[in-house]
């Protein structure tokens, strides 16, 4: 099948243009101190690839496996062997600091790359994962660039400057495409920038939720806060140039594509909603709003005459005083599992209303800082930073993958899906237990009785403890209405409150839902996909709607771990391809073919059919009304990954094109896994 033509790639120990650069800039003392707290596994990878040498690989350097999801930083050595790689990596680092080492040039291949990772974990990492962590390790290129300059007037509009929206801008930034970014805020960041309520912060790794080719060297802390994410991405916009191809304060009303013209016309207006429209035009639109952009409120009897402050914890209002407080929660998702915690601590009286317990699983860097030594050696060894990332990627991402595919034959089936999953169920058990050990009827409330993954297992903010403090109060009985003071519960218990939060997530399974689009003959994208049941090729392309492509888009949620970012920055890659393929091959429309759109999503649907979501047992805001999985997908990323990394264009309707689509696959510089 013709493919995509890939922009230059990197194959040696060098990086790609952009990608982070480590420092030489550094005293020998400095060294000295950071590598005596070094973890030792990340350190032999970096010297691996540092020098060429597979000695750092082999005996007597070979690390244990990690125990939990620590960092494992001694990696099992005994403290001599530790001392050991200490001063042999300080002769190596000054020697590549000084000038006299340097990288060989196969240094970086993608098997190389796969047997060091599987070294440094103590586990075998399948085959086919090289270039994939090349490309988290920014080692590899990932993203496509025009070879011609785009023709004049081509531009592409961006909806949403969220993490994947503004990840789209600096992209085409790179590759020389004009665009422009637009968003109904005030700045980028997305949810980074609308969630402040208290407690806020990132439950994934803070060195995965960052972009592959420019991280974050120097978190604060090892689960980053919601201020440090929000400049981080307003740091990035600003260092790639991206403000000033912004339209912030603007709302997109209509996306509509004209046939006679082969464009979009895009209907904007102010944000507060005064102001007459404007009309832009494009020749792609590419919608980033994301999943989670439009709060999910409880239709709840009375909630309108509640006399005190009610509001969403995703438009929290900061100059709400919660001090001396009593607090009602309704929902126990991911939101209120940061905010219960932290408002306990504050709030003269938190009362959570629960419908259904949650998994949550202890993280033992979670709420530690991270030292200033980590900050020291990402900043100036060699590849230290993109191992450390990448170890996460796999232990957080595919290697959990397995937990959440269902086994028909498991004997305990509802309890758990497969034999691993009860392992984690047990564990997770254990741990709860542990936790409300001597709160016999809080441990009852908290226990859930659905397999871990049914819903999004969550990492633990400090929940089960806050529940067992003084001034909060578990309620697991149905609320029959919302009072003027407070709330009732089913059973005629009274709950007095002063401030009502509502931590109930978001309307994940509406996909666009808060602009209008339409394709060829008119048709809308709502009516199209009918209510909350969005379908696309790859969760990017849909049939009818040309140069139209979406991020984040349905089934590309990570529901088995990991971070977002992986999943938007290989449909970023996707996008960039069949842009650059638009430009060079001077294609006026590309369609995603009804055919190869209806096969993907005949094998998603199968593919989810043995998940731990399409098994049930609880509620979940993946599955519409009608049951089906519009926000997950159950591919592995490198599955995914196999998928979306070089778009084959004959899937596509291609218009414009003297080639049509026929491009030379020998122009491919890294070996496809």
């Amino acid at each position: 099948m013709a493919e995509s033509r890939p922009h230059s790639e990197s194959l040696s120990g060098g990086r790609p243009a952009g990608a982070f650069e480590p420092s030489a800039d550094f005293g020998d003392d400095e060294l000295h101190a950071a590598l005596a707290n070094a973890n030792l596994p990340t350190l032999l990878g970096s010297l691996a690839l540092l020098t060429g040498d597979d000695r750092w690989i082999d005996e007597p350097y070979l690390p244990t496996a990690p125990k939990d999801l620590g960092d494992h930083d001694m990696g099992g050595f005994d403290e001599k062997t530790a001392q050991r790689i200490r001063v042999e990596a300080a002769d190596a680092l000054l020697a590549w600091r000084d000038g006299t080492l340097s990288t060989p040039e196969s240094s970086a291949n993608p098997e190389r790359l796969a047997r060091i990772l599987s070294v440094m974990l103590a586990e075998p990492i399948p085959d086919g994962y090289g270039q994939l962590l090349g490309e988290e390790m920014g080692l590899y290129a990932r993203h496509t660039e025009p070879t011609r300059t785009p023709r004049e007037g081509f531009r592409v509009i961006i909806v949403g400057a969220g993490i994947s929206g503004l990840a789209m801008a600096v992209r085409l930034g790179q590759a020389g495409i004009d665009y422009l970014l637009i968003d109904k805020n005030t700045t980028v960041g997305g949810t980074w920038h609308e969630n402040v309520y208290p407690g806020c912060g990132v439950d994934t790794p803070s060195y995965l939720y960052a972009l592959s080719f420019d991280p974050k060297p120097d978190w604060s802390s090892y689960f980053a806060p919601q201020q440090e994410l929000a400049d981080y991405w307003r740091a990035l916009a600003e260092r790639h140039g991206v403000l000033d191809h912004s339209r912030f304060g603007t709302l997109v009303h209509t996306a509509e594509f004209d046939e006679e013209s082969e464009r979009w016309s895009v209907t904007i207006g102010p944000a507060t909603g005064d102001g007459e429209p404007e009309v832009l035009d494009a020749n792609v639109v590419i919608s980033a709003v994301g999943l989670l952009n439009q709060p999910s409120a409880p239709s709840l009897p009375g909630l309108e005459d509640f006399t005190g402050p009610a509001l969403h914890t995703a438009t929290w209002d900061p100059t709400i005083e919660l001090a001396g407080k009593r607090v009602a929660v309704i929902g126990t998702g991911a939101s209120a599992m940061q905010f219960v915690p932290a408002s306990a601590e504050i709030a003269d009286k938190v009362t959570v209303f629960q419908r259904t317990p949650q998994w949550a699983m202890p993280h033992p860097l979670k709420g530690a800082d991270v030292p200033e030594s980590l900050h020291f050696l990402n900043r100036h060894v060699p590849y230290y930073l993109a191992w450390y990332r990448v170890r996460l990627f796999w232990r957080m991402g595919d290697k959990v993958w397995k937990l959440l595919q269902v086994d028909p034959d498991y004997p305990h089936l509802g309890r758990a899906v497969n034999k691993a999953n009860d392992r984690l169920r047990a564990l997770l058990t254990t741990y709860i237990e542990h936790e409300l050990a001597g709160y016999p009827d809080l441990l009852a409330k908290s226990l859930p009785d659905y397999p871990p993954y049914g819903k999004r297992l969550l990492i633990d903010a400090g929940w089960f403890r806050a529940l067992t403090r003084d001034n909060v109060e578990l309620v697991t009985e149905g609320i029959e209405s919302i009072t003027s003071t407070g709330i009732r519960t089913a059973d005629g218990s009274e709950f007095d409150a002063d401030v009502l939060v509502l931590a109930t997530g978001f309307k994940a399974v509406d996909v666009l839902a808060s602009l209008t689009v339409r394709g060829r003959d008119g048709k809308s994208l709502r009516d199209v996909w009918g209510e909350g049941d969005g379908r696309a090729h790859l969760g990017i392309s849909i049939p009818g709607f040309p140069n139209f492509f979406c991020l984040y888009g349905p089934n590309t949620n990570t529901g088995h771990g990991g971070t977002v970012i992986a999943g938007t920055e290989m449909q970023i890659q996707h996008i960039t391809a069949l842009i650059s393929a638009m430009v060079d091959d001077e294609l006026s429309t590309v369609e995603v073919r009804q055919d190869v759109h209806d096969h993907y999503n005949d094998e998603l649907d199968e593919a989810l059919a043995h998940t731990v979501w399409d098994f049930g047992g609880t509620t979940t805001y993946y599955r519409n009304a009608g049951g089906r999985i519009v926000t997950n997908s159950p591919w592995r990323y490198v599955d995914y990954w196999r998928r979306v990394h070089r778009p084959h264009l004959d899937d596509f309707l291609l218009d414009g094109s003297p080639s049509l689509g026929v491009i030379d696959a020998d122009a491919e510089s890294v070996p496809a896994q």
